[in-house]
Formats: C-alpha cells, sequence, structure tokens
C-alpha cells in the first residue's frame, strides 16, 4: 500500500510533519504566482488561501498518487474550481506529477492544466466551476461508498462566496437526512469574493447556516496546520453525520501587497511585482522568461481522463400488454425499473440507486422503493441538487437514475446536466409528463423544449418511447449501457399500437435498437414520421388516410440524437415528410430531421407539426387540436400536402 495511504490516523500533527508542510506552502505559494503570471490570468488569491488545507487533505487523505483511481480511495472534491492554482500545485507536491507542466501549461490551449479543476489532471475527482455544485457531488459519492461497501470518506473543499447559492442548501438538508457521517465540508472564510466583501456583496451566516441544517460546524485558523489537521481528523472520525470546517483565511496569504485584496480573487499580480513575491516567501527568483520558452514548445501530454467501469446489468424479461390494453409510459417504466433491480439487487457488487424529488407516485417508482428501500433517496423538492448528486453517483461503478417531471429534470437544470454531460457521467434521467400531453397543469408544466435543451450538449442521448410496450424495452436498454441517456414520455394512457396482424408492434420478437427508426406503416409518396406522445394521434391519422385509400408511411423515431444513415437515406426517398412531435417545433425533431437529410444531400419538403405556441389548461386532447397536433387535422394537412380530398369525420 501506497506510504501515504494514512487516513488521519495519528492524534496530532507530528512537528516533521508541521514542517514538512510549511515547507511545501511556502514552494507552492510560489507556484501559484509563477503559473497565474505566466498566463497572465488566474485565481491566485482564493488558491493561497486555500492552500494549507489542500495540502493537508491531499497528504492524509486515502489517496495513492501512484493509482488515483483505485475504488476505494478517498473522494476530494474542490467546488471552488477557479482555486485551481492551490490544487495542481499541492497535488504535485504530493506526487500525482511533476509541477513544471502545471506552471507551463497552466491555462494553455490544449492542456490538461485548466483554468477550473478538470479530471484531465489526476487527483482531480469533479470538473467543477460553476459554484455551488461541489456539496451535491461530495453527496453522490458518500452514497456510492455506503452503498458499495468501499467506507472511504469524501472531502468537499469549497469557497465562502458560493456559500450564497440555494444549491448548497438542498445539499445540505440532503446530507443531514440520510446521516452521511463520511462526508466531510471545507469553507475557505477568506470573506472576499469578486465584487468586493462577503458582508457587502450578499451577507450570509455560514455557520449559522449550516447548524439550522444539522451539520456540525468547526471553526478554525484555516492557516495554523495543527488546527487544519486536528478539525479534518475529527470530521473524518465523527461518527455522528456530516461536518463542516469553516476556515478563516486570508486572501492571498504570504505576499504582504495580495493580502485581504479582492482584486487578487480573478487577477493575477504584474510580472514586475513576482520577484517582491518571491523575495518575502524566501524563494529564488523566477526566471519568466525561461517559462516562456517552456510555454512556447506547446501544451504537455495528457494525462487522460479517469475509466469509467459500468457495471454489468441483467436487462431481466421483458413485459408486453396485448393490443386493447390502455396503459402508460410511466406504468411500463416504473415495472421495467423493479424487473431490472429483481434481476440484478442479489449481487454483492451490484448497486444501484434511485432518487426522488417529491413524485414517486407519478413518476412510478413507488414500487422500487419499498422494495429496495436502501436504494431509494426520496430527497424532497431539490431538483438542482438531485440533478448533481445521481450525476456524481452515476459516474461510480453504479447505475444511478432520478425520475422527474420533464420541466424540473430538464428545464429546471439544464446546467446540472450539461456538468453531467462534461464530467462523463452515466446518468439515467427518465422524464415523465412532458410536452402539451401533460394537459391541465397547463403552460408552466408543459416540458416542450426537452430536446432542444440536451441536444446542445455532446454526450445526452434523447429518447421518447411510442407506447408502453417500447418504455419497456428501452428501459431495460438504458438501464443496461454506459452513457448519459434522457427518456421523455408523457403522462396520459394509450393503447399499444399494432402491427398489420393485429399484434403488438413493440412486443415479442420486437427488439430495440439505438439510433434506429421503426416503420410501423409502408407507404408511398409522403412519410409521416413521429414519437413519443404522439404515436397515438399520428398512428390514428394514418388509419383515417387509410380508409380513404391513401396509403403513407408511417415512421417511429424513439432515439432523436443519433440518427441512422440507412435511416436518412430511406426518408430521403420520400419527395414528402411531415413530421409530428410533442415539442417545440423551432428546436425539436423536425428541424433535426431537416438538417441530417440536408446534410445527406437529400432534399424533399418537410412540414413541421407539432408545438407552435406556449399551451393552454385543459384535456391533452383539445390541446392537441387547438394546435392542429390531433388525428384529423394531421390527416387533413397530409391530404392537402398530397391534394386529395378531406377526410371525413
Amino acid at each position: 500500500m501506497f506510504d501515504s495511504w494514512r487516513g488521519f490516523t495519528e492524534e496530532k500533527l507530528s512537528a516533521e510533519w508541521r514542517d514538512k508542510l510549511t515547507e511545501q506552502a511556502r514552494q507552492a505559494r510560489g507556484h501559484i504566482l509563477t503559473m497565474t503570471t505566466l498566463a497572465a490570468s488566474g485565481h491566485p488569491g482564493g488558491s493561497m488561501s486555500s492552500l494549507e488545507t489542500y495540502l493537508t487533505v491531499y497528504n492524509f487523505a486515502k489517496v495513492d498518487p501512484n493509482d488515483p483511481y483505485r475504488d476505494d480511495r478517498d473522494r476530494i472534491i474542490i467546488s471552488h474550481g477557479h482555486t485551481s492554482p492551490g490544487a495542481y500545485s499541492a497535488l504535485a507536491a504530493v506526487g500525482f506529477f511533476d509541477i513544471e507542466p502545471a506552471i507551463a501549461g497552466f491555462r494553455l490551449a490544449g492542456s490538461p492544466f485548466e483554468g477550473h479543476v478538470e479530471q484531465s489532471v489526476p487527483g482531480i475527482e469533479w470538473d467543477t466551476g460553476n459554484l455551488g455544485q461541489g456539496l451535491s457531488v461530495g453527496v453522490g459519492k458518500a452514497i456510492y461508498s455506503r452503498l458499495s461497501g468501499q467506507l472511504f470518506h469524501t472531502y468537499v473543499l469549497m469557497g465562502d462566496g458560493e456559500q450564497q447559492k440555494g444549491q448548497i442548501s438542498e445539499a445540505r438538508r440532503v446530507a443531514v437526512k440520510f446521516g452521511l457521517n463520511n462526508l466531510t465540508a471545507w469553507v475557505d472564510y477568506n470573506r472576499l469574493q469578486i465584487s468586493g466583501s462577503t458582508d457587502d456583496v450578499l451577507p450570509t451566516d455560514i455557520r449559522a447556516d449550516w447548524e439550522a441544517d444539522g451539520w456540525t460546524v468547526i471553526e478554525i485558523d484555516g492557516h495554523n496546520l495543527d488546527e487544519v489537521y486536528d478539525s479534518l481528523r475529527r470530521a473524518t472520525h465523527n461518527e455522528n453525520g456530516p461536518v463542516m470546517i469553516l476556515a478563516h483565511t486570508v486572501m492571498g496569504k504570504g505576499v504582504s501587497f495580495m493580502e485581504n485584496k479582492a482584486a487578487y480573487h480573478g487577477a493575477p499580480i504584474k510580472e514586475d511585482q513576482l520577484g517582491e513575491a518571491c523575495k518575502e516567501l524566501g524563494l529564488a527568483p523566477v526566471d519568466l522568461e525561461a517559462w516562456r520558452a517552456k510555454r512556447a514548445e506547446g501544451p504537455p501530454k495528457s494525462y487522460g481522463r479517469p475509466p469509467r467501469i459500468y457495471p454489468e446489468v441483467n436487462p431481466g424479461e421483458a413485459i408486453t400488454l396485448a393490443v386493447g390494453e390502455k396503459s402508460d409510459n410511466r406504468s411500463a417504466w416504473g415495472k421495467a425499473l423493479l424487473s431490472v433491480a429483481d434481476a440484478n439487487m442479489d449481487r454483492d457488487d451490484f448497486v444501484m440507486a434511485v432518487f426522488d424529488c417529491d413524485l414517486a407516485g407519478s413518476v412510478k417508482t413507488t414500487a422500487f422503493g419499498k422494495e429496495y428501500p436502501d436504494n431509494f433517496f426520496q430527497c424532497g423538492i431539490t431538483e438542482h441538487s438531485t440533478a448533481t448528486m445521481a450525476g456524481a453517483l452515476s459516474a461510480e461503478k453504479a447505475v444511478s437514475i432520478w425520475a422527474d417531471f420533464a420541466m424540473f429534470g430538464i428545464a429546471e437544470c439544464y446546467n446540472q446536466a450539461r456538468l453531467n454531460d462534461i464530467n462523463h457521467a452515466n446518468m439515467k434521467l427518465i422524464c415523465t409528463h412532458t410536452g402539451i400531453n401533460v394537459g391541465e397543469d397547463g403552460k408552466t408544466h408543459q416540458s416542450i423544449d426537452f430536446f432542444g435543451l440536451l441536444n446542445s450538449t455532446f454526450g445526452w442521448k434523447v429518447i421518447t418511447p411510442a407506447d408502453p410496450n417500447q418504455t419497456d424495452r428501452i428501459a431495460r436498454y438504458v438501464l443496461s449501457h454506459p452513457g448519459n441517456f434522457g427518456v421523455f414520455m408523457g403522462r396520459a394512457k394509450m393503447a399499444m399500437i399494432p402491427n398489420e396482424d393485429g399484434k403488438p408492434f413493440f412486443g415479442d420478437g420486437y427488439v430495440y435498437r439505438y439510433g434506429r427508426m421503426d416503420t410501423v406503416r409502408t407507404g408511398d409518396d409522403l412519410a409521416l414520421v413521429t414519437a413519443g406522445n404522439m404515436m397515438a394521434e399520428a398512428y390514428a391519422a394514418w388509419e383515417k388516410l387509410n380508409e380513404q385509400g391513401i396509403r403513407v408511411a408511417l415512421i417511429n423515431v424513439s432515439d432523436w440524437s443519433d440518427f441512422h444513415a440507412d435511416d436518412i437515406a430511406m426518408l430521403g426517398r420520400f419527395g414528402k415528410i411531415v413530421t409530428l412531435e410533442d415539442h417545440n417545433v423551432k428546436t425539436g425533431l423536425g428541424a433535426a430531421l431537416t438538417v441530417a437529410l440536408f446534410d445527406a444531400g437529400f432534399g424533399p419538403s418537410v412540414t413541421r407539426l407539432g408545438v407552435t405556441e406556449y399551451g393552454s389548461s385543459g384535456k391533452p386532447a383539445d390541446l392537441y387540436k387547438l394546435l392542429g397536433m390531433d388525428s384529423e387535422s394531421v390527416a387533413n394537412r397530409i391530404v392537402n400536402i398530397l391534394d386529395r380530398q378531406p377526410v371525413r369525420k
């Protein structure tokens, strides 16, 4: 075992270690100033105020520079990611990498040593920078520690300015509810942020807030190494819930003309000040020209990102409903979830967690919660924190699921979804109550932009099941495959889609293949392309047309994010295409298909039917009719396009 795998076992900081940490801090301050001055940007002030804790945590936590990704390591999350110069300097001091590439490559295009901490650097657990996210990440890691039996400790290092953000309060309460005594938070209380004093910008009683939510708070001098070590040791071995360490520090600590100056929160010192700063620190003068020459050689090598090991998942046995039966997609989802859990939960190495935000009955996770209460996390109305918690857990060897209404799961938490994508998570976001299909709840709850939002990321995959049978297959697929998947479904009940023989189209014998379209009915001249909530209306429109002898193709697109070239070529053979979606037509399926067809060199006329304005409150069928999305309106629109006689009522 690596010789620094300590875990704060010694009662006191020894004199030898005090001297070692003091010297590491002196050298690291020089490194912080050199890299930020060389890059002419960065955040030296908070890096210097956080430094004693960075060095103490990385030296005494259970981390191994020679094996930085072993599963039982402690997780150290840096929430105030702009203090990356301090983090890189501390990690180098402990032996994760050499300091020279960090200095020469700091904030250089193509370098792993970015302006905010990134997992491209060994020892960094989560890409942060958007303040207020780190504690939620820590909660997710602490939950994984418990469920996996690894029993590691999680440390979350934070700034004082970010304590003004509401997501932190959500995470605090969840951590206390679940008794996460394997979680320690630390706040760099230097009392300065970009705009000046934290008391002037937005007064926040940090200690009182944390104590009110049930945390034990230890208040220390954040530059006194004995107090830093003692507080971290007490927090690590505390058994009575989570602990927050409030560390009084000094912005720009160690250089007199930087101390307590808000200007150095986000700006380096000038080149002609670097010599004076080094002299105060007792360091040799820095040869900036030599560093510039090294920087001119280009970015240092990439260390790569940490491996993502997704667990093997038995998808279980599919459940098929008969044609004529009516159900909703969300009920099919809930049954599939429980089925997959039953097929895997008896394995000691299998970790599954389901997160809920006060909607279990509606998103159909209640049965799972009753059967597996230790794996079900009712987090109340804390969507922002839950999105991050579930994402952080999904980056471990675990199946992590968050089920919510679509409006809350993505429109309200887009930034959290984006950060989960940046962090290469394996999140399963299951959203019910999408589109105008929500009906009576009205425009504030009708999620009509889920694809437009998630499609602006580079990794999320959006899936819309056509009926409960396809929902069952899709649920089993996303739970057993890595990646960030968003599955979006409506609220209403529907009949099963039949094949030409009257049997379930998505039933026995149907194999879901991600990225492929389903030809539900063949036809000539025109293809009616639809998805998700609109399949029932599209099928009814197809029947109306077929009764008049108008045979159009009916195509189901379940996977909006990735179109297969063969399917685009198939659609390209039609002269006319009509798309029908329960989504804003400006950013939805029709728009994406039009671009894909154009890029592939096809030029059919595309008519996009869908949501063209915010819906009102009413029955879904009535709202569809108002927007021209009901089966009769769709059929008549197709008749007009084909220049045929209108459909009879």
